[in-house]
């Protein structure tokens, strides 16, 4: 009886060292677990920052080219405009030497015709076309009047002389023309058969400097 007793208390001492080993198997599993998880979040993270790392190289070399591109742009922005104003230059320059070799001046009027129309056709294929003012009704989008000139034709705000062109760059405007600008003559009873008969005008200054002779 006393054996079996004994048998069966050191059965329960054996059980009772023994059952803290299972809680320790656990535990370091975990552990394992999270090392692991750790170790693959850490990869990630160095994989991420890697990567961010040549992003930021790839748009430093970005800005770097554009800015050398822009720069260059700039630079060379207006030649193909260059290329099509040298054959005005050539023409020019042929000008010249005709002069300075006492050439024919009929041909030499005719040559500089040539130049300006050449010039003309130049401007236009760029966009730039001249604005129509002579005879046109004055408009103060494209206008500017520098004097009034009083006639007795009952024409009123119209654009009688062209004192310099106007341009537009594609559509828009580029230079206002300069015009003198009708302005209708009122006639007193006693003048008015005389005046309507010799066509009497008078110009009166809108900007300092111009005036009709």
């Amino acid at each position: 009886m006393n054996q079996e007793s004994e048998e069966t208390k050191a059965s329960t001492s054996d059980n009772v060292q023994e059952s803290p080993v299972a809680p320790t198997t656990e535990l370091e599993s975990m552990i394992s677990r999270l090392q692991a998880d750790l170790k693959e979040r850490t990869a990630e993270v160095e994989s991420l920052n890697d990567r961010l790392l040549r992003l930021h190289a790839e748009f430093e070399n970005y800005k770097k080219r554009a800015s050398r591109e822009r720069s260059e742009f700039v630079r060379f922005a207006n030649e193909g405009l260059i290329l099509e104003l040298l054959p005005v230059v050539d023409s020019l320059e042929h000008a010249v030497a005709t002069i300075r070799i006492g050439g024919d001046v009929q041909g030499l009027t005719e040559g500089v015709d040539i130049i300006l129309r050449l010039f003309q056709t130049t401007l236009e294929k760029v966009g730039v076309k001249p604005i129509e003012a002579l005879g046109h009704e004055f408009d103060p989008n494209v206008h500017q009047a520098v004097a009034q000139v009083e006639t007795t034709d009952g024409r009123d705000n119209i654009a009688v002389e062209e004192v310099r062109k106007g341009y537009l760059l594609e559509g828009r405007l580029l230079r206002p023309a300069m015009v003198k600008v009708s302005k209708a003559k009122v006639l007193s009873p006693e003048l008015g058969v005389q005046g309507s008969e010799e066509g009497q005008s008078e110009t009166r200054n809108l900007g300092p400097g111009i005036c009709e002779p």
